[in-house]
């Protein structure tokens, strides 16, 4: 789900999150505690936006990063900022990754996408479909019981298209994603054949009590978001 918040304010979104709270002080450091050593695995980063991730995945010894983002814009952000370093694409998620190889990839990433995509079926199989034997990936998505802040039916399963304003880059933006039931997320996981081995609801870290004790109780009380490994044996 394409929003102006990655193409008409994309440089300004890649300035907001390299130091923002939700991103740079939360997510981040949950999602990247879920990674292994990843000296010489070929890497997939899903949602790769400004290309915050692929710095991390370079500089944590990754021998091949395939960036891809719905974003043309944030892809040429990444091509800027990585030239021949990591290869980078745009490409509808939704759709899956049907450019990539199977049995491809020993990691994928995917933070903060999942929720701009309506039915996760296609990606997540191809997503078992490019890990080798025994790769694994990590996500980050929104949380269900958060999102059901949402809801204008009421009704938790029910899958559910929100509009809300972010002010992430320092302007009201309007942002469209799904929310959806815990249930209907690991759901689309198990299903494609890959295993859950780890869920966590993040550690809310003393950088963010801080810099917003308001924040770092908010979080504390109502997680944002939740990481999922799941892996393919």
């Amino acid at each position: 789900m394409k929003s102006e918040m990655y193409s008409t304010h994309a440089e300004q979104y890649d300035l907001a999150v390299q130091d923002n709270l939700y991103n740079a002080h939360f997510e981040r450091p949950n999602l990247q505690a879920m990674l292994d050593n990843l000296t010489g695995k070929n890497v997939l980063d899903l949602g790769c936006g400004s290309g915050v991730y692929a710095q991390f995945l370079l500089d944590s010894g990754a021998a091949e990063v395939t960036c891809i983002d719905a974003s043309q814009a944030m892809i040429d952000i990444v091509s800027r900022k990585f030239s021949d370093r990591v290869t980078a694409y745009a490409q509808d998620l939704s759709q899956g990754v049907p450019q990539e190889a199977s049995d491809s990839k020993d990691v994928i990433i995917c933070p903060l996408m999942l929720h701009y995509i309506e039915d996760l079926t296609s990606l997540f199989n191809d997503a078992y479909r490019v890990l080798k034997s025994g790769g694994y990936m990590v996500f980050s998505t929104h949380h269900p019981f958060s999102d059901f802040d949402y809801s204008t039916s009421g009704d938790y399963f029910q899958r559910e298209s929100v509009i809300d304003l972010w002010n992430t880059v320092g302007e009201p933006v309007e942002v469209h994603f799904f929310r959806r039931s815990l249930a209907e997320l690991l759901g689309a996981v198990t299903q494609s054949g890959m295993l859950i081995s780890h869920v966590s609801e993040g550690i809310v870290g003393e950088k963010i009590k801080m810099l917003s004790p308001e924040t770092y109780q908010s979080m504390r009380r109502q997680p944002p978001f939740i990481f999922v490994k799941c892996q393919k044996m």
